[in-house]
């Protein structure tokens, strides 16, 4: 039998029961809710730590993948300097030998050739972005001049009088300075 039927039922001495009101019910569903919105409340918690891990996770691997790319083209970046700046003596040795070409070798045409290949050298190494440093009269500038050696130069003091051997830049990094000669007075 039912706990309310035997509460209506009257007693073994025959009077009428008082009738017993059973909370129990409404007990366990209370507590029943509470421990739901408990286990809720600990899911909600847990899923919004797993959306902050899953949002740094994502964050950082954005980082890691902009770091990479960033390192991959400074790479390679630096592997054509590299190659850039072992073509810079060859570039100086044809300018070399234009400035001091015998004048019965400048109408030959094998001395137009060789004017021609020096001229392609330049015009690739432009094409690749590197620029020769201007000197002469310029303010001395360690970051992009070498001074080797300083003379007494009139009203010239801090300035470039003399380039003994050009200066590239890549871009705007320097890629080998210019080795001048200062004036001082």
């Amino acid at each position: 039998m039912s706990q309310e039927h035997m509460n209506s039922q009257p007693a073994s001495n025959g009077q009428p029961a008082t009738e017993v009101v059973d909370d129990a019910p409404e007990a366990t569903i209370d507590t029943e809710v509470a421990a739901l919105e408990a286990r809720l409340a600990q899911a909600e918690s847990q899923a919004a730590e797993y959306k902050n891990q899953w949002l740094r996770a994502t964050a950082d691997y954005k980082n890691f993948k902009r770091r990479a790319d960033a390192e991959r083209s400074e790479l390679i970046r630096s592997a054509g300097a590299s190659l850039l700046l072992k073509l810079l003596p060859v570039v100086d040795d044809f300018d070399r030998a234009i400035a001091n070409i015998p004048a019965e070798i400048v109408e030959t045409p094998w001395w137009g050739g060789t004017q021609l290949i020096a001229q392609k050298l330049r015009i690739l190494l432009e094409s690749e972005g590197v620029k020769s440093i201007e000197t002469l009269g310029q303010d001395f500038d360690p970051n992009v001049h070498e001074a080797v050696l300083y003379e007494d130069a009139e009203g010239q003091d801090g300035k470039v009088i003399a380039e003994l051997q050009r200066g590239y830049k890549l871009h705007e990094r320097v890629l080998r300075p210019a080795m001048v000669k200062v004036g001082r007075g």
